[in-house]
């Protein structure tokens, strides 16, 4: 079988995080000058392990094997969130590069835009299969400082170039190697997560109209308080789904605004964006139900009438079966008795190019499980064997084992 050159491995990916450095981690926001000059470093990368790079028009980076197949797609993201950490998106775009080099047959592509710094997010890897229009990219700004997606792309140099689309039939396989982002592993005594699937993220905003008034002047009894309303509705949301959830299940209130957020004013509005995660349908499903009900007999008890907004409902996206078996042998020749079987509680590219190829994806471990922070980390050992084991899996995969 061949073998990953894990010193090569190591070494791209101590002086990928060099570019955009913060701390210990980095921050390459996309579109950024940081951003794009990761970018022209793996296509320098890419020319080095053979492959023919070239840049499409929304971002992404890609390496395009010129010998006979049949081939494989492998790949992340080299983006980073906010002064994050080194290895989220990147350690998948290393791999894929040492896959190359280790002489097998394989497409790289780093896409763009996966952290959802611009409105839609996944836009590279959505682009490349057709699933991002013209439209979409008018009317997207970067969730931040609001700038146009368009003009994003201009000042990065990328305006007027074609965006590419995949051809299925040229991929036998997708592999993506990702940091767990978790605690699973590391709790375990683990050092190899074979990914079953990834979950779906089925997303709501949550709006309760009340009556803005004097914090003072208004009695108890007559006020109604969006922002009250709110925080007894997630509570009764949080005491419900352990209930119904599945073992996997998370949800989350990433944002809650109150209006006008001022210290002596009730709030007359409120806004909180959730959402929920698992790889089930049925229990997504079970779980918007309950969420329903809720706001149902919120509805009923408070003064304060909320509205409940659908935002979006991913689908979930499982493994192929035989890119998982080709990962579990790859695992145990490199890390025997030291694996396991897992899902992925975060969203990853591979959930997209998995519309059109087979996918799987491979786990190392995260230290403390830190991830989308700067103090991110995973030992050097660790991604040694998530390298063995990625360019051992494919090879498995291709020779038909």
């Amino acid at each position: 079988m061949p073998q990953a050159d894990t010193a090569r491995f190591l070494r791209d990916l101590h002086e990928l995080r060099r570019i955009g450095a913060f701390k210990t981690g980095v921050h390459r926001p996309t579109y950024s000058p940081q951003d794009m000059e990761s970018r022209r470093w793996l296509m320098e990368r890419m020319r080095e392990a053979g492959l023919e790079p070239t840049i499409d028009g929304i971002g992404n980076v890609f390496g395009r094997h010129s010998g006979a197949g049949p081939h494989i797609l492998s790949g992340s993201h080299i983006e980073s969130q906010n002064e994050a950490g080194w290895l989220d998106g990147a350690l998948g775009v290393v791999g894929a590069l040492a896959i190359a080099r280790a002489g097998l047959p394989v497409d790289v592509c780093a896409f763009a835009d996966e952290e959802g710094h611009f409105e839609g997010g996944f836009l590279g890897s959505r682009s490349i299969i057709g699933e991002l229009d013209d439209a979409e990219i008018d009317r997207s700004r970067n969730r931040t400082d609001g700038t146009p997606l368009r003009d994003a792309l201009a000042a990065a140099g990328l305006a007027g170039l074609p965006r590419m689309q995949i051809d299925p039939s040229r991929y036998k396989g997708f592999f993506e190697m990702h940091i767990e982002q978790g605690t699973q592993l590391e709790r375990a005594g683990l050092r190899i997560g074979v990914v079953t699937g990834i979950v779906a993220i089925w997303q709501f905003r949550l709006v309760v109209e009340g009556q803005q008034d004097h914090a003072g002047g208004t009695t108890m009894a007559e006020r109604r308080d969006a922002g009250l309303t709110a925080v007894r509705l997630l509570a009764a949301i949080d005491a419900e789904f352990p209930r119904i959830c599945g073992e996997r299940s998370t949800w989350t209130a990433g944002r809650i605004a109150v209006e006008p957020g001022a210290p002596s004013i009730i709030p007359g509005k409120a806004e909180v964006l959730f959402q929920f995660r698992d790889i089930s349908v049925e229990t997504l499903r079970r779980m918007e139900a309950t969420l329903r009900a809720l706001v149902q007999e919120s509805n009923r008890r408070e003064r304060c009438a909320t509205t409940l907004q659908v935002i979006s409902r991913s689908t979930p996206a499982l493994s192929d079966a035989r890119l998982m078996g080709a990962l579990d042998a790859a695992a145990e020749a490199h890390a025997p008795g030291a694996w396991q079987r897992m899902p992925s509680g975060a969203g990853h590219d591979a959930q997209y190019i998995a519309k059109q190829v087979p996918a799987v994806m491979l786990f190392v471990p995260s230290i403390g499980g830190v991830s989308h922070h700067w103090s991110e980390n995973t030992t050097d050992e660790d991604l040694a064997t998530g390298a063995q084991v990625l360019v051992d899996g494919a090879a498995r995969f291709l020779a038909g084992a």
